[in-house]
């Protein structure tokens, strides 16, 4: 049987055919959809949302020495927050087939930076699989997960953004249902204390040379020869842009296992052609590795060093030609992002605006656009939850110094279970002055409504414990006065609980708590809020023209020869027509 799949899709079910038991991510783009996949299998597969990246992966470590196949997958960023488990799991080993999924983000198209994983594979010496499109990523997950097993090492499974989403023909197979392996104490080879994990360190050695050894024979990396004056080094997406400029008028050595690296394989291949040419995304991976051993080849002095690859930029890397396009008549429209009509976040950010000396520090969501003029709302956002223990050095440095700044961090629900938890906890614990803003929305918002630990429900759909945000900010130590609940749409309350918290001298916390607009809302969400349809419109006799309801940046508003609203867009949430001087603008 065979099937369209995206990438994603094709390693949720490579993750079932290679029996996989345990999967666990935390959402990020461009890797989310593998797990929103996985509850299809839920009669084989156990999946989960957890709070970050680092404990999606310890949970899969515990389902593997518990003995069975297991998996967690996240974007590259992601890998950094699971770092420390990861590095320290390669010496231990593992039980059950224990596969890694990194998703990488060449161009930045979802992200804050363009790392490239790879190294991470080198760094911390996990065996490396590098699947170019849908097909490869099921097959791939599925020898990851039997390679783990074989070599006693975690498998990492790179993945790029174009083979994430990109949709091809996948040939299907049957599950191949792995027994549990049964546990056996084995406190030398899973207890990492300094004087095991020395002698693990050792055993590791001799694992990479066998991983060595069959990376130079394995049928993933292979050679294909056609015409030898030139030869490409390549893998993943990259083999796929290289083979469409190329054709047969090159040979390829594709790469799909990139650690470690199959150098006799590639000493053979770079003596068969004339010129050695390595075409890759991002950092020169292989081609730092294929120069130290003393190959000569052309790469990052041709391909360009950074950014996402295609044909066209191949083809005029190397051939100085551009691709012919269609140059239209019409005039560009400039659409940038923008928070959404009726967007929770808007109200708060306006109002937040307003403040005089006033930093803001932001975090990793779609709230970030809270930066976009015309609200201008953010002054930095850095990294998943560090925008409270940002906002706390900053607002310790202002005091040092006798300035007047006051600061006010802003995250959301998910960001703040994800690593501001911890954030909070440092500014509760050394008596920031700043201010903490958690903007709950009641769901995961940027990267396509995933649910999280307060939301009530888990990714299988099953009830779940809500976490209680005040509770939770009472127990790390924040004062009851100090806790401020309010509507964000409700100037009025958004204003009040702003200068009251910025007046305090010692920690606060504003949660913001309304559901995203494009929420599917659940019954609870009914219960809790009003959320009947709602619409504004302006009465052009009253309006003045003034500008200051677009002011809000909300997109269902419109300003010219007259001011009007777009009905389809408005949801109601009377922003506008709470900042207009004039009462001119009215609910329908």
């Amino acid at each position: 049987m065979k099937k369209i799949m995206s990438g994603n899709e094709a390693v949720a079910r490579g993750a079932w055919e290679g029996g996989l038991v345990f999967a666990s991510a935390y959402p990020g783009t461009p890797s989310t959809e593998i797990l929103e996949n996985m509850p299809q299998y839920r009669e084989d597969i156990y999946s989960e949302w957890a709070p970050n990246e680092k404990v999606a992966v310890e949970a899969a470590i515990g389902a593997s020495v518990a003995g069975v196949r297991a998996l967690a997958a996240m974007k590259h960023v992601g890998v950094n927050v699971a770092a420390d488990p990861i590095f320290t799991v390669a010496y231990t080993g593992i039980t059950g087939g224990l596969v890694i999924v990194s998703a990488d983000d060449p161009g930045m198209h979802s992200s804050q930076n363009e790392q490239d994983n790879r190294n991470y594979a080198q760094a911390a010496r996990l065996l490396m699989l590098n699947p170019s499109d849908s097909q490869e990523a099921k097959d791939f997950t599925a020898l990851g997960l039997r390679l783990s097993e074989e070599f006693d090492i975690p498998v990492m499974l790179h993945m790029t953004t174009r083979v994430c989403h990109s949709k091809g023909i996948v040939e299907l197979g049957e599950r191949n249902a792995v027994p549990q392996v049964p546990y056996q104490k084995n406190i030398r080879k899973f207890v990492s204390v300094p004087a095991n994990a020395k002698v693990r360190r050792a055993d590791l050695e001799v694992r990479l040379a066998r991983m060595t050894e069959y990376s130079n024979s394995c049928e993933i990396n292979r050679a294909e020869y056609y015409d030898t004056k030139i030869g490409i080094i390549t893998s993943g997406v990259s083999y796929q842009y290289a083979k469409e400029v190329f054709g047969e008028d090159a040979s390829y050595l594709k790469l799909g296992m990139t650690f470690p690296m199959p150098m006799d394989l590639i000493r053979d291949f770079a003596s068969k052609v004339d010129r050695v040419y390595v075409i890759e995304e991002m950092d020169p991976y292989l081609e730092r590795n294929i120069r130290a051993a003393g190959i000569e080849c052309t790469g990052k002095d041709v391909v360009p060093k950074f950014g996402e690859l295609n044909p066209d930029i191949v083809r005029e890397a190397f051939f100085g030609t551009k691709a012919e396009t269609i140059t239209s008549e019409m005039a560009a429209v400039v659409r940038p992002p923008t928070l959404c009509a009726g967007c929770p976040h808007r109200g708060f950010f306006y109002a937040l605006s307003k403040k005089k000396g006033v930093m803001i520090t932001g975090d990793i969501g779609c709230y970030t656009l809270g930066s976009a003029a015309p609200l201008s709302a953010i002054d930095t956002t850095f990294c998943m939850g560090g925008s409270i223990s940002t906002g706390h050095g900053a607002a310790k440095a202002y005091k040092m110094s006798g300035a007047d700044t006051k600061v006010v961090a802003c995250l959301g629900d998910s960001t703040f279970f994800h690593s501001g938890i911890t954030s909070l906890i440092d500014a509760v614990y050394n008596s920031s002055d700043s201010v903490s803003v958690i903007l709950d929305n009641r769901i995961t918002g940027m990267t396509g409504h995933q649910q999280n630990p307060g939301t009530g429900y888990t990714l299988m759909g099953d009830p779940a414990t809500e976490v209680d945000i005040p509770a939770l900010c009472r127990a790390i130590g924040m004062k009851d006065e100090n806790i401020y609940i309010v509507n964000p749409l409700k100037l009025d309350q958004v204003n009040a609980a702003l200068d009251e918290a910025i007046a305090k001298d010692e920690p606060t916390v504003i949660i913001t708590k309304w559901p995203c607009i494009l929420k599917k809302f659940s019954q609870q969400d009914r219960e809790d809020f009003d959320l009947s349809p709602k619409k504004c419109e302006v009465d052009q006799d009253l309006c003045r023209k003034c500008g200051m309801c677009s002011k809000t940046g909300c997109p269902a508003i419109y300003t010219g020869d007259i001011v009007k609203i777009n009905e389809s867009s408005c949801t109601g949430c009377s922003v506008c027509a709470q900042v207009c001087p004039f009462d001119a603008i009215k609910e329908a």
